[in-house]
């Protein structure tokens, strides 16, 4: 039994939480002499938790930091606590459906309304199938899941969202459609309410443009799915009040997700980090390294899944897409858009080798009726033309130091304001290593000057992308940490 545990903690954890590996360790060494004796090894281990470089992230990131975003410390002082009593939700696709059973489970009624009658049904059902898994697992009963339900009106006309406080658009990642169900639902509203948008990467001042209040205008990023993941990025736009922002939090804390504040700024910060990861993972494939060892390199570091698998679920056909309309956006302001390394793969797997991922019928992996995924088996001979070696040690850091340095650069940019906002949305939004206590906790236990030096040597073998940004120098200069 203990032999199996301590391979089944290994293959979750990778060794990289302690406390597991410690507990067990005092169970099977204490059955092997008396009590005395068990109590001193007991107390030897925990001793050594307690002071290890891993609780201390965790504490200060789950414990301190969590708190403060409990309690508002990111919520504008001054306004009454708000209560949402009539939300809309625009779009009844796996956001908008997920948006949906987030409000009901806490018993907001919900409106939520698609092109077509039938679009919205299936949304409604959605919420369905989740309460019937936990009827069958004995979590709930028929008649509570009925009263659930009966908070979902489906819809197909716009007027059914008369009288709403809130409404969430959740449609496609286009511009031009959001701001037409922008224009056509906001003035269902009641007086003084809110308009959110669900967009992952398209600035929020930008959609806002469509409002005719853009004081009350918001971006409410949810995660998918959202009836899992428990954070919800809240973005100011340039011209969204106070009020507004105070709101939209107790909204947040309202259907018991975790919030966090940012500045307007392409892809926020939660997407921008997560681009991040996908593409370093794309990167080292890009530069000869074995697509087996990128997986188990980022596995082993904490991320929950590979970066490869990463791409071909989130679907490298939309990244693609994003990337275009990226290029033309940049354009507009007059800047210049800075090939990454992983845009060529990205762009062969979809258009030469029509792969562009899972639900295109496969992209790096390959996904068999039966049976589990496996790494396509011609990954290396289409990109292993590299002829750089990368040290597996330099693969585990690749991957930690592109999203830390990424945080930094948010920080310094103004769009993120605080290192709780920083360490509790790279860990939950991104799937950050838990044992690092986030991003930026990662940067402070790392070393400020020692993470800055091996940057700079990063930098140095693969690219400018992992040079430290003046705001990490001149903390490092100063001897201080990220606050």
């Amino acid at each position: 039994f203990i032999k199996q545990t301590a391979e089944a903690l290994d293959k979750k954890h990778h060794g990289c939480m302690p406390a597991p590996v410690a507990i067990l360790t005092v169970a099977s060494e204490g059955l092997l002499v008396d009590i005395d004796a068990a109590l001193k090894i007991e107390a030897q281990y925990m001793t050594q938790l307690v002071t290890h470089p891993v609780s201390k992230n965790m504490i200060n990131t789950f414990f301190f930091q969590m708190g403060e975003i409990k309690s508002g410390k990111s919520r504008p002082e001054g306004f009454p606590k708000a209560t949402f009593t009539k939300v809309g939700v625009l779009g009844a696709g796996l956001m908008g459906a997920g948006i949906t059973y987030a409000n009901v489970m806490r018993g907001i009624p919900t409106i939520l309304k698609d092109v077509t009658m039938a679009s919205a049904l299936k949304g409604k059902s959605y919420t369905e199938k989740l309460l019937n898994k936990r009827i069958e697992k004995g979590l709930l009963s028929a008649e509570k899941r009925d009263a659930i339900l009966s908070l979902i009106t489906p819809t197909d006309q716009i007027s059914d969202l008369q009288g709403c406080d809130l409404i969430i658009e959740a449609v496609f990642e286009k511009r031009e459609l959001k701001a037409q169900v922008t224009k056509e639902a906001e003035p269902m509203l009641i007086a003084n309410g809110i308009f959110a948008s669900n967009t992952s990467t398209l600035p929020i001042t930008g959609l806002a443009l469509a409002s005719n209040k853009a004081a009350n205008f918001i971006g409410l990023h949810f995660f998918s799915p959202v009836d899992k993941m428990p954070l919800v990025e809240i973005i100011k736009g340039a011209q969204t009040s106070p009020e507004t922002l105070a709101r939209a939090y107790d909204y947040v804390m309202q259907i018991g997700k975790t919030p966090i504040v940012v500045n307007d700024s392409r892809g926020f910060f939660t997407s921008r980090v997560f681009r991040t990861f996908r593409n370093e993972g794309i990167s080292m494939l890009a530069d000869g390294a074995d697509p087996v060892l990128i997986e188990q390199a980022s596995v082993e570091v904490g991320m929950p899944v590979g970066p490869l698998a990463v791409a071909d679920e989130v679907s490298m056909a939309l990244s693609l897409s994003v990337t275009e309309q990226t290029k033309l956006d940049m354009k507009a302001e007059g800047k210049t858009y800075q090939p990454h390394a992983a845009d060529a793969v990205v762009d062969k797997m979809v258009n030469i080798l029509k792969r562009p991922g899972r639900a295109g019928g496969g992209g790096f992996y390959e996904y068999p009726t039966e049976g589990k995924k496996f790494l396509w088996p011609e990954l290396s001979r289409h990109f292993g033309a590299g002829t750089l070696e990368i040290p597996y040690q330099d693969m585990k850091d690749r991957i930690l130091f592109i999203q830390a340095i990424e945080t930094i650069r948010c920080m310094e940019e103004g769009v993120l304001e605080s290192a709780r906002d920083a360490n509790i949305g790279s860990i939950m939004g991104i799937g950050f290593p838990k044992w690092t206590g986030g991003a930026i906790q990662f940067v402070n236990q790392y070393g400020i000057e020692k993470f800055t030096v091996r940057a700079r040597e990063l930098a140095a073998t693969y690219g400018p992308r992992f040079n430290p940004p003046e705001l990490l120098i001149e903390k490092a200069r100063a001897g201080l940490r990220f606050e």
